[in-house]
């Protein structure tokens, strides 16, 4: 399995606190059947980004590693004007792999304005767009026309894997379970910060998936999807998104 989304290195963010914590975590996902890992630290007005440091605690985490786990780079990237200029002049400074997929965040409660345009424009400069989580977000619970929109953009989309297995409460595993039965998730991602609460482990989400929606799918969105971006690929398995009925996000809750 392959985790594009995690913040494995240390003392950089809300992730790993301590090179301990990193080395922890590699070994779980090792344990867990996890062959690569893209270490994203977040790159926003709270934490500062440096490719150049970020690269420096992977190539010693690494090392401490070995060869049961490759470490690969990239960047949770939160939509501010000032990130969007620098993408625009350097974009593998915060793509996965320096590849052409980037993540991008929203908060959880709101949605910036003008994403059909930012989103347009990143496309058109050959920049793909992986936008995380977003059953965690209430206003694309409540208007999942709206993602829907930006897959037909050219957008992909991750899920947590704490989401799929109900982890993150009601409204993310309702959310999560209309997003994969409507073929509206290209990845399984970690997002993982630490080794409890938000661990490195895929393997747990991979077997829900199986159950409910088939091996196929189970191994596109954890094994050969997420191995294609970080290879630069285009995806072996694109479905198309089926519409589905708008709901309140407080219905998640019931």
């Amino acid at each position: 399995m392959v985790d594009i989304h995690c913040h494995i290195l240390p003392a950089l963010d809300d992730g790993a606190r301590g090179e301990e914590v990193s080395a922890a975590m590699a070994a779980m996902a090792i344990e867990d059947g996890i062959t690569h890992i893209v270490a994203t630290p977040h790159a926003n007005y709270q934490y500062r980004f440096d490719p150049e440091i970020n690269r420096q605690k992977r190539d010693r985490l690494q090392q401490s590693v070995g060869d049961g786990l490759t470490l690969l780079l990239g960047c949770d990237f939160h939509l501010s004007y000032e990130n969007l200029e620098s993408l625009r002049l350097d974009p593998k400074r915060y793509t996965i792999n320096a590849t052409q997929y980037l993540l991008v965040e929203f908060a959880d409660n709101s949605i910036p304005p003008g994403m059909d345009q930012i989103f347009s424009g990143l496309l058109t400069g050959e920049i793909v767009p992986i936008i995380t989580h977003p059953e965690r977000n209430p206003l694309l619970a409540e208007d999942t026309e709206q993602l829907r929109k930006w897959i037909d953009l050219g957008c992909l989309v991750q899920v947590r894997a704490n989401s799929v297995v109900g982890r993150f409460g009601k409204m993310a595993l309702k959310s999560s379970q209309t997003l994969l039965r409507h073929d509206m998730v290209h990845f399984i991602a970690s997002d993982a910060h630490n080794t409890t609460t938000r661990a490195p482990v895929l393997s747990e989400a991979r077997r829900v998936i199986a159950a409910e929606r088939g091996e196929e799918v189970a191994e596109a969105l954890c094994g050969s999807n997420p191995l294609a971006v970080v290879e630069g690929r285009g995806l072996p398995w694109r479905p198309e998104p089926a519409p589905v009925a708008p709901r309140k996000w407080y219905s998640f809750l019931r």
